[in-house]
């Protein structure tokens, strides 16, 4: 199943590239995974055995459907969650008799050409801000979580006792790539969210091999990188901005990245007071937020948004606390699911839940300051990586033998 491998490995990939082609894997998964959950027994046992991931992602494609038909929005809006049932369906191909170098190999591949690609932009184009191939700069947040989600699982391979010391130092480099390719995007909130996730990755892998030694270097030498890294550019500036933005922040002071969040914010909270039950319906805060500005009740700063900056005000503005509950089961599930079996003595259990702990754990933090799910890009990586990861997890699991077996 090497070509199933292959193609499993290169499609994170395709998420961030504009080629016409990149559907090409994702179709020919889609394709093997109806064939698979028809067929295929253990496909749809193990599929059932994720219920903690599948099922939440699940109930989320049924009540956007819902949300989207009730409110009579037009169903474009519908379009990005509509991709949800497809990664329901791709997820069963990673039931089937996988090559798991070929999978970390082509994830680490991938964050190392995305950080090359940012590196060309920022030293060759000398665009001072990069935001990659498929974005424009209002994609610079999204495209910087993206590298660190795929960094992330990089560094938890380099750090697998398990491997051949050449292919350890292989993902370290190429992970050193993708992290500093998401430092050139100067996003804030995924470089923050990334530093305790990266903590996590480490000290699970530390507790796993014993070695807390070079569990505690690698925190050590991550940490100064990450500050060495910081200091690049205008990141250091954009830091020290948000202090001084949120002590502004006010009525007659609300232009700024960080303050019209904040009135972003606020306008949010106006909206869940007044559709506590059903929302405004999907990606309607910025129709909401254009009429409070038309009434004078909220700031025209933040007229030209179309979103809250927050994954969870947004499902609690267009949702309701329904939507809200609900991506909080959707993120907590995965955790939940992931974190009980990241510290599993066999490998082939363990490292693949790692790699989904820290994707769920990323994308929670960010979804505090960001919204990380509007765009094909970032939704097709999470729900790609955690329904796949979670169906793996799954059939491995079921393929131990019996304790009574082991002894």
């Amino acid at each position: 199943m090497w070509i199933v491998s292959l193609l499993i490995a290169v499609t994170p990939l395709t998420f961030a590239l504009p080629l016409k082609a990149k559907s090409v894997p994702a179709a020919a998964l889609l394709l093997l995974g109806l064939w698979m959950l028809a067929r295929d027994a253990e496909a749809r046992r193990a599929w059932r055995r994720a219920a903690w991931v599948t099922v939440p992602a699940a109930a989320a494609f049924v009540f956007w459907l819902v949300n989207t038909a009730t409110h009579a929005i037009p169903w474009r809006e519908f379009d990005v969650m509509s991709h949800l049932l497809a990664f329901l369906v791709v997820a069963a191909c990673f039931a089937a008799p996988l090559r798991t170098d070929i999978l970390r190999l082509g994830i680490s591949i991938s964050a190392g050409i995305l950080g090359v690609i940012c590196l060309e932009q920022h030293y060759v184009e000398g665009i001072d801000r990069v935001y990659g191939v498929n974005n424009g700069l209002w994609g610079a947040i999204e495209f910087g979580m993206f590298m660190l989600v795929l960094s992330l699982i990089a560094i938890a391979q380099a750090l697998r006792a398990g491997l051949p010391r050449w292919e350890r130092v292989v993902h370290a480099l190429l992970a050193l790539l993708g992290m500093y390719g998401a430092v050139l995007t100067q996003s804030r909130g995924p470089l923050l969210a990334f530093l305790p996730v990266f903590a996590i990755v480490v000290l699970i892998q530390s507790r796993r091999s014993g070695r807390w030694r070079q569990g505690l270097l690698v925190l050590v030498v991550g940490a100064l990188l990450a500050g060495v890294m910081a200091l690049q550019g205008q990141m250091l500036d954009r830091l020290e901005a948000v202090k001084h933005e949120v002590a502004t922040y006010g009525e007659q002071e609300t232009q700024g990245a960080v303050r019209e969040r904040l009135e972003m914010w606020r306008t949010a909270t106006m909206a869940i007071e007044t559709h506590p039950l059903t929302g405004v319906g999907i990606n309607q805060f910025g129709g909401y937020a254009r009429a409070r500005i038309a009434e004078g009740e909220v700031s025209a700063t933040v007229e030209r948004y179309d979103h809250p900056h927050s994954e969870y005000l947004e499902w609690a503005v267009t949702g309701g606390i329904p939507g809200l509950l609900l991506l909080i089961t959707l993120f907590g599930g995965a955790i939940g699911f992931f974190g009980r079996h990241a510290f599993d003595r066999d490998d082939a259990i363990a490292m693949p839940a790692c790699a989904g702990l820290s994707t769920a754990c990323m994308y929670a933090l960010c979804g505090l300051t960001d919204n990380v799910f509007y765009r094909p890009m970032p939704h097709s990586l999470y729900f790609f990586l955690t329904l796949g990861f979670a169906v793996y997890v799954a059939r491995m699991l079921a393929l131990r033998p019996p304790a009574t077996e082991r002894v």
